[in-house]
């Protein structure tokens, strides 16, 4: 009885933790994609990456990069960036075609006036 309870829980977590999405931040929300280098005025914070799993969650690729660059933005707020340049996708790959994978994003974060 106690291994079907624990396998009961077990599957609840999995499941729980296949339907997440990442919501994007109020601070997040103020972070802006461009792709034009920033200007002088502009300060480089840093690199940052943002990632999505779509290993067992159900997402399908669009979902995945909208919550990877959900995460890459409240990443980008959370180093005082409000701006990020020349964001690229690394999710796909020769595997990717095979198997779903983890939806990436990479940008270079800076904070502007």
């Amino acid at each position: 009885m106690q291994k079907r309870a624990l396998l009961g829980i077990a599957v609840a977590v999995l499941l729980a933790g296949c339907s997440t999405s990442t919501e994007l931040s109020s601070a997040g929300q103020s972070v802006k994609f461009t792709d034009k280098q920033p200007g002088s005025e502009c300060r480089l914070v840093g690199q940052v990456t943002g990632a999505q799993s779509t290993w067992l969650t159900g997402h399908d690729e669009g979902n995945a990069q909208r919550d990877a660059a959900n995460d890459l933005r409240n990443k980008a707020a959370a180093l005082g960036g409000n701006v990020i340049y020349g964001a690229t996708s690394s999710s796909e790959s020769f595997w990717s075609s095979f198997a779903p994978l983890d939806s990436k994003l990479v940008g270079q974060v800076y904070h502007c006036p």
